[in-house]
């Protein structure tokens, strides 16, 4: 590994070419060297390359998949292209700070088990507030987790660094022989609970998540599809149960099916019945079906029972 290591930044534009220029502008300030930058375009109504092009930003590289791939298969589409030593996958709406990089790369330095590395997140409209520092074990029950510091003021409570169970999707650091031993994203969950599975197959594949407290990013949250909306309950039901087939098993799995159809979906389905909400009956019926329709083996591989899966639509 040379002395300063390639970092190959990857993020996903869709429909949101400004803000994506605006992540690219706060990238000016860092004080790493040796970057390159990929903007995998995932089929915007308008191409973001002449805004891009016209910012003059250094190092960058556009790819345009002509296709909305989700999170997971844009992500892929830019590590296919990517040259560094190291990826890190960028949310488009996030700010960096100056010495972020070096910092996200000194854990590997120290421990060679140390696959991946994340940042402390703040908000980005409440610059005070954290969203991230580092995940709480998986609650094998419920198949959720909660991120450690959330919606609390940063007063330095979380400035210990070190492994945590799971990434943040918003900014991940991590080392190509991980992509080589553990594999990339699974384009299956196109949006939410990719980068958890991702972080669970890391785990098993003899590597560590390490939360590194030095290294500081502000996002903006949820401006890609809202704080709530029938696509976000569909993804995130359909999901949860992806999630927990491919990462659990026996009594374990057979407790959490029947926590989740007995008191989880029903509490759910009772909700947005009463609100008169439809189209989120609709989304968490279909986010059901599709785990009803799709196997998975025990490889944790799925198999499908059509051809070819497209992205949902309400």
């Amino acid at each position: 590994m040379s002395a300063l290591p390639l970092v190959s930044f990857i993020t996903i534009n869709y429909n949101q070419a400004q803000v994506t220029c605006d992540m690219l502008e706060s990238t000016r300030t860092l004080t790493y060297p040796n970057v390159e930058i990929i903007v995998v375009d995932n089929g915007s109504v308008e191409d973001p390359t002449p805004l891009i092009e016209k910012g003059n930003y250094p190092n960058v590289k556009i790819i345009l998949t002509k296709a909305n791939l989700g999170f997971s298969g844009g992500n892929n589409a830019g590590i296919k292209q990517a040259k560094g030593e190291y990826f890190f996958l960028l949310n488009n709406d996030t700010i960096v700070t100056p010495t972020l990089v070096e910092d996200l790369l000194a854990p590997f330095a120290t421990d060679p088990s140390i696959g991946m590395t994340c940042p402390k997140i703040r908000y980005h409209d409440h610059p005070s507030i954290l969203q991230y520092a580092g995940y709480r074990p998986l609650d094998r029950l419920t198949g959720r987790t909660w991120a450690i510091g959330l919606q609390e003021e940063d007063k330095g409570q979380h400035d210990v660094s070190g492994p945590t169970p799971f990434a943040h999707g918003a900014a991940m650091m991590v080392r190509r022989e991980v992509i080589e031993k553990a594999g990339s994203l699974e384009d299956s969950y196109f949006l939410y609970y990719e980068e958890l599975d991702w972080s669970a197959r890391i785990w098993r594949a003899g590597f560590k998540i390490y939360y590194e407290a030095k290294a500081l990013i502000y996002h903006r949250e949820s401006m890609s599809v809202g704080k709530a909306n029938p696509l976000k309950v569909y993804y995130h039901t359909r999901n949860r149960l992806l999630f927990m087939r491919r990462n659990v098993t026996g009594m374990t799995l057979a407790t959490f099916c029947l926590y989740y159809f007995l008191l989880a979906l029903p509490k759910a389905t009772l909700v947005h019945l009463v609100r008169g909400q439809t189209n989120y009956l609709k989304a968490i019926k279909d986010a059901v079906a599709w785990n009803l329709t799709h196997k998975v083996d025990q490889n944790g591989d799925i198999i499908p029972s059509v051809l070819l899966d497209k992205p949902y639509k309400i």
